[in-house]
């Protein structure tokens, strides 16, 4: 994509854990990192439909001590590899470190990017070319949804392996796929 302008397009905003991933707690390390059944195919489908596919996760871990943010990347960038293995992908990630009640200084604070708060969103709405009439957050939490209605999109809560059946009743009444 070098050197072109990117399509503006639809985009899903994923929650990560408890919603592409088992939510065991604090889940930072590769081989604690298990998807939850269809959420690849999910972000497959996503992908060929033409969607912009994000990932916005709060990792309060970070400010509790629990693991560093080079945990983070490593993780994300493994998911990342296994989803190209599936021929799928996450076209960006936000996280938010943050945490009001943390036990490091540096990320004891209550910020505009922790869900329910809308700051990843609008953060990737502004770098990306998104259609947000059309976008929708999905999550398996109410402050998932709360951050989504907070930037005007369609937001949708999912049980714990429901991602695939609701991106599926997702294309099924959207009927387009972007670029028209």
């Amino acid at each position: 994509m070098l050197g072109r302008a990117l399509p503006r397009r639809p985009a899903v905003f994923l929650d990560r854990d408890g919603t592409l991933n088992h939510d065991t707690g604090y889940v930072y390390r590769i081989a604690d990192f298990r998807w939850l059944p269809g959420a690849v195919n999910a972000i497959r489908r996503l992908n060929g439909s033409g969607y912009y596919v994000f990932v916005v996760t709060n990792q309060s871990g970070v400010a509790r001590g629990i693991y560093d943010e080079a945990a983070i990347h490593d993780l994300h960038g493994w998911m990342n590899e296994e989803l190209r293995a599936a021929d799928a992908r996450i076209d960006d990630i936000r996280y938010c470190p943050h945490h009001p009640q943390g036990s490091v200084a540096a990320y004891r604070t209550a910020c505009s990017c922790r869900k329910p708060a809308a700051g990843m969103l609008l953060d990737l709405m502004n770098a990306w070319p998104v259609i947000r009439e059309a976008s929708i957050m999905i999550g398996d939490k109410e402050i998932d949804a709360a951050a989504g209605r907070a930037v005007g999109i369609a937001s949708a809560i999912v049980p714990a392996g429901g991602l695939e059946d609701f991106v599926e009743q997702l294309l099924r009444r959207r009927e387009v796929a972007w670029p028209p």
